[in-house]
């Protein structure tokens, strides 16, 4: 049997990579063994490790590296627990191959002391441009150091190829969070109004804001303004999922908390959980905020999207999606244009850029040749377009 090590170490990366895990396990040859690590083991971020567990998933090994700080020192450090810890972990573990998804820090530890170790890497997700956060540099180191590729798009494809990486190693296969979508069974809206012990009876936005980690302390400031926007809409409802383990990430996590406390129009979560998550979207009036997941999942549900600020900038993005400055007069046109007839009818026709829902199978399928076949060479050339 060949050991398919996947490594997971936030809520959202687990919910992307669920459909990839369950077909993994229905394969004979092979033993995939679950890494948990980061804020899966955070009390503070909801010990997101036990949702993982509901779902009738083995959890290999849980692995403490993160710091109870996100100053960039902090993030430094808990980058140097986690290449040590999962160093000893593969020296044991011995994987055939290492599957990640995305371009958190957390990942590029892993993947440097899987890359020590001379073990293969398959990375979801590369090519993908977020211009306002340090994310964009991560996924292009994961990008250099890992083996086969899987892009969302066919233009993120192109860009992991001018990085150099073979033809051969890029596959186009479209996003899981879309799959997810089409394939997950999400709650009725009764079922999660009682999941969630509030009751939806008025037009709700889900708001996720994350820090812009390449703007020098901009997370307090830019989402004051956006609370104060929010403060406009009293007869709609607002469900707050809170932000990740990034710098200044607790900065808005407390403010949300302080804003939820005084305002009986509006809920916060640590952790929906990807099932919650995607019921609340199904059934809501707008996405606000600058998560992926309105750019991603979103279009799929015929819903607008406002994208705040430079976060996902330079990522494809469907027309259902309002991009707007992180200022008081952008984020409310933004809105009031989102909740216009014309608009609501233009993203119900929407199509999505990211894929047909099958993404998992064309991955596993893949895998399944490279691994069975022993296609995977550790000697990459570097591919030239010239």
């Amino acid at each position: 049997m060949k050991k398919i090590s996947i490594l997971t170490a936030t809520r959202a990366e687990y919910g992307l990579l669920k459909p990839v895990i369950n077909k993994l396990n229905s394969i004979p040859e092979f033993d995939v063994r679950l890494v948990v690590t980061g804020a899966h083991l955070s009390p503070e971020f909801g010990l997101t490790y036990n949702e993982i567990e509901q779902d009738g998933i083995v959890i290999d090994n849980k692995i403490e590296m993160l710091l109870s700080s996100d100053t960039p020192v902090a993030i430094s450090k808990s980058m140097g627990l986690a290449i040590i810890s999962f160093a000893d972990y593969y020296e044991k573990l011995k994987p055939d191959m290492l599957i990640v998804l995305g371009d958190r820090y957390e990942t590029l530890a892993v993947c440097i002391a899987a890359m020590n170790q001379r073990i293969p890497i398959a990375h979801l997700h590369g090519g993908e441009i977020t211009e306002g956060a340090v994310d964009e540099s991560i996924r292009h180191a994961i990008t250099k150091i890992s083996n086969l590729h899987f892009t969302s798009t066919e233009e993120y494809k192109s860009r992991v190829i001018q990085l150099g990486e073979h033809p051969d190693r890029v596959f186009c296969v479209g996003a899981t969070g879309v799959e997810n979508i089409f394939k997950e069974q999400l709650l009725t809206k009764e079922e999660l109004e009682v999941s969630i012990n509030y009751k939806l009876e008025r037009p709700f936005a889900m708001v996720t804001y994350h820090p812009v980690t390449l703007e020098e302390n901009s997370a307090e400031e830019q989402f004051k303004v956006i609370l104060e926007v929010l403060s406009k809409y009293p007869k709609m409802d607002f469900i707050f999922t809170k932000a990740n383990a990034d710098t200044n990430g607790r900065v808005i996590n407390k403010l949300i908390d302080e804003y939820v406390e005084v305002n009986n129009n509006a809920i916060a979560f640590t952790s929906l959980g990807m099932t919650r998550y995607l019921s609340a979207m199904k059934y809501c009036t707008l996405v606000i905020g600058n998560s992926s997941s309105g750019l991603l999942e979103a279009p799929s549900f015929g819903i607008p999207t406002i994208n705040i600020g430079d976060r996902q900038k330079g990522r494809i993005h469907a027309n259902s999606v309002i991009n707007c400055r992180p200022d008081y007069e952008d984020i409310n046109t933004a809105i009031e244009l989102a909740l216009s007839g014309n608009f609501r009818i233009q993203a119900k026709k929407t199509i999505n850029p990211y894929g047909d829902g099958n993404t998992s199978e064309k991955i596993v399928d893949i895998v399944k040749d490279f691994l069975l076949n022993n296609r995977i060479k550790m000697k990459k050339k570097f591919y030239d377009l010239r």
